[in-house]
């Protein structure tokens, strides 16, 4: 009968032991997934911030290419002549 003691009370600190490790895995998992939700949320705003600079420097380029190469209208804006006559 001690024996079957000694063995519940051997199985009730196991149990406990792996209930609590359970936990601290549940919480470090639910930590990690708030982490990479939040990597995913930075590397997409950076992506954004890329895209919106390379665009930027693309208009400047072709900006810079177009200025006196093509004769403007006497309104002094900045459109090609004929443009409005399409």
């Amino acid at each position: 009968m001690e024996f079957l003691t000694a063995m519940k009370h051997k199985i009730e600190s196991r149990l406990r032991t792996l209930k609590a490790e359970y936990e601290a895995g549940q919480k470090l998992l639910a930590e990690y997934e708030e982490k990479q939700r939040n990597v995913r949320e930075t590397l997409l705003r950076i992506a954004g911030a890329i895209q919106v600079l390379e665009e930027v420097i693309v208009e400047a380029d072709s900006e810079e290419k177009g200025e006196g190469e093509q004769p403007t209208d006497n309104h002094g804006e900045n459109e090609p002549l004929g443009r409005g006559a399409e």
